[in-house]
């Protein structure tokens, strides 16, 4: 079987352009006789919304096993969905009912598939009228365009990470991507706001610098994630009973290399697993205080307290999820909350950022032509 089957592709379209109507169709009808902005300010709040969706399926995804459950690209086994690849799917689950191809998963892998098209669909939309109404918009349309290159080099990820077998670089990869399409819808949604606080000096760097911090800790708990290191430390504050224990970090941290394999091709040492693991369980405590600095800077600005209270919510919401995951064994529940925690810290991030930006000159409208005399 081809890794890559191009067969259904016009049928997958087709699905796309369907699913994306249903909620353009909605957005159409409640901004009906509203001018081109508000509609696309509109688009770009039902856009993040389903994007941040479309992250933590992702997350379910592969928490779940099924990121093989359909093993070829774009399709599954040839077909647009798995109902046509009935019979595949069967035959490889009466071959390995453990494996990586059930029925299940082979729905899981589609549905998520389906919403990455939607997505795509609608950050595709975003960016043509952004075009379109370039001169109307408070931050012209390159970041549309942006946002809609950045898609197309996401889905390319997601089908290496399905015809390389879960390599670990590019699924730690296609984590971080969905993250960054989350902070560009993020940032061009603020700043359709008109009204924005007054941002104190060096708000912005702080932000800046916190949502650094928080996307380094995000790249290690996805190395931790596709590498499926989450067990291999046990208990906390302590590691497997040692406050330090015997640590593979060369191994560990070797980049170019398949699952469950070192860069020599050799099966990975459990060191190297330990080594993933506490690294990022130590950087959590940086990022920690980071976030907390900028929250308690937030707080303590007028106009930003929300910003701030937020901020410390999920702060410690992740933390509380993050030890879960340790101490109750990676439940599914916790690794998802875990996840969405990520999502929504990065979402607030941007936010921040974005608008405690400089305000710059009001963009030159267009006006009309007087007529001739």
């Amino acid at each position: 079987m081809a890794a890559v089957d191009l067969a259904p592709l016009g049928r997958l379209l087709a699905l796309a352009a369907l699913l994306a109507a249903l909620p353009l169709g909605w957005l159409l009808w409640r901004t009906r006789g509203t001018a081109p902005p508000a509609r696309i300010a509109a688009l770009t709040t039902l856009t993040l919304v389903l994007a941040f969706d479309l992250v933590l399926f992702g997350s379910f995804t592969r928490l779940s096993d099924s990121g093989l459950g359909c093993p070829d690209w774009p399709g599954c086994y040839g077909h647009a969905s798995p109902v046509g690849a009935a019979d595949h799917i069967a035959a490889a689950q009466q071959a390995l009912p453990s494996g990586p191809v059930t029925w299940s998963k082979a729905w899981v892998e589609m549905i998520h598939r389906y919403l990455a098209m939607t997505v795509s669909a609608l950050v595709l939309v975003l960016a043509v009228a952004s075009v379109r109404a370039r001169r109307t918009l408070p931050h012209g349309a390159g970041w549309a365009l942006a946002t809609l290159a950045w898609v197309l080099a996401q889905g390319l990820l997601g089908k290496y990470t399905v015809t390389l077998k879960l390599f670990p670089a590019v699924v730690t990869l296609h984590l971080l991507g969905g993250l960054g399409l989350l902070g560009l819808l993020a940032w061009q949604q603020a700043s359709w706001r008109a009204a924005r606080p007054s941002a104190p000096s060096g708000l912005r760097p702080l932000a800046l610098a916190g949502f650094a911090v928080l996307m380094l800790q995000a790249a290690l708990g996805g190395w931790v994630s596709s590498n499926y290191a989450v067990l291999a430390c046990t208990g906390f504050p302590s590691c497997n009973g040692e406050a330090w224990p015997a640590m593979d970090a060369a191994a560990g941290f070797g980049i170019w290399r398949e699952l469950g394999h070192g860069s020599d091709g050799a099966l990975l040492p459990f060191e190297a697993l330990v080594a993933i693991h506490m690294a990022h369980r130590l950087f959590a405590l940086v990022a920690a205080l980071a976030l907390a600095v900028l929250a308690w800077r937030l707080w303590r600005s007028p106009g930003w307290q929300r910003f701030g209270l937020t901020l410390a919510a999920l702060l410690l919401a992740q933390l509380a999820s993050g030890l879960s995951n340790v101490v109750l064994g990676w439940p599914l529940a916790a690794a998802l909350a875990h996840s969405a925690g990520a999502a929504a810290l990065v979402v607030l991030l941007a936010t921040v950022v974005a608008l405690a930006a400089p305000v710059g000159a009001p963009r030159a409208q267009t006006q009309p032509r007087p007529a001739a005399a």
